[in-house]
């Protein structure tokens, strides 16, 4: 599975704010990648990278768009996918816990 396929394949989210979110979940990938496994730290990225998701919904309103329930699940699939690659410990929910979408 490919980061954000549904909203990829949505003509409702414009490609260039999908990208901004993809970009995001890749800096947390980037993150461990560094082979890091201190569960604080790496929530700390998530939740950097899920108040930057925030702001680019403000975008995504902006665009006539909005994170709804189709992206939610995407963008939660996508971090679920990224972690499990991982083998980090981390349930999605706290993972992603200060999303406002």
């Amino acid at each position: 599975m490919h980061r954000l396929d549904m909203m990829y394949k949505d003509d409702y989210f414009p490609n260039f704010l999908v990208d901004k979110i993809k970009a995001e979940i890749e800096k947390v990938e980037e993150f461990l990648k560094s082979g890091n496994k201190d569960i604080e730290k790496i929530q700390l990225e998530l939740d950097k990278m899920t108040e930057a998701i925030n702001d680019i919904d403000e975008e995504l309103n902006e665009a006539g768009s909005e994170i709804e329930t189709m992206a939610r699940e995407d963008i939660a699939d996508s971090v679920y996918v990224l972690l499990k690659e991982y083998q980090i410990d981390i349930d999605i929910e706290k993972a992603i816990r200060n999303r406002d979408w």
